[in-house]
């Protein structure tokens, strides 16, 4: 399948593993309607250069350093929607498969997928078209399926971590909520003890991806 101006699909690579890289350009090579135009090493590096090439479809590794994939993904789809990200990975977890969704991917592939599959997600993808891997789909339905932590959070402590999602900081919550700072401060501890984390941001992650409370 060729583009509507009778173009290769233009494809990134990004994956901190060469020998990945290396090797699904040997693959591209064998199809005459796919062309790699760029690859990078990391969610950061990708980010620059999808800023600057804005290929078609990305295949996108999610453990990488720097900046991860899942972050990658919202960025680049933040600046250039039109653009279409695969996941590309050897991770079935619930928290990457709905999170790289979440972000933006059209789609979840693993790396032992064949070279006509992958060639034919990256076409789907281009018309906006997802395609999932089987064992996504099932860690989909099994986090569809699982009930949801119950933290035992008062509804004072849902208003105040409604609060830090948003990124206000104690003073703040004290005025929105018009209670002390002091009160806010026990709050606080308690929401990061229930929730099992140490820090405000890591309660503000955990509260958005299970859905404790609405986003910003």
């Amino acid at each position: 399948m060729i583009t509507s101006e009778n173009q290769p699909i233009r494809v990134m690579v990004v994956d901190d593993h060469i020998i990945v890289r290396e090797g699904i350009a040997s693959i591209l090579e064998t199809f005459p309607d796919l062309q790699m135009v760029a690859e990078a090493k990391n969610g950061l590096e990708a980010l620059e250069t999808a800023r600057k090439l804005r290929p078609d479809v990305i295949l996108m590794d999610l453990s990488m350093p720097e900046m991860g994939g899942i972050e990658a993904t919202r960025k680049i789809k933040g600046i250039h929607e039109q653009t279409q990200i695969l996941a590309l990975t050897s991770f079935t977890e619930n928290e990457l498969v709905q999170g790289v969704l979440e972000a933006g991917a059209i789609g979840y592939l693993l790396k032992n997928v064949s070279a006509d599959e992958l060639a034919q997600a990256i076409r789907d993808a281009f018309n906006a078209e997802p395609t999932l891997a089987p064992e996504a789909t099932q860690s989909l339905l099994n986090a569809i399926s699982s009930p949801k932590p119950d933290y035992g959070l008062t509804k004072r402590e849902l208003e105040v971590l409604q609060e830090i999602v948003h990124g206000k900081m104690n003073e703040q919550i004290a005025q929105t909520l018009n209670i002390t700072v002091s009160t806010v401060k026990n709050h606080v501890s308690s929401i990061l003890n229930k929730l099992d984390v140490t820090t405000r941001t890591a309660a503000a992650y955990k509260a958005t991806r299970e859905k404790l409370v609405t986003g910003k």
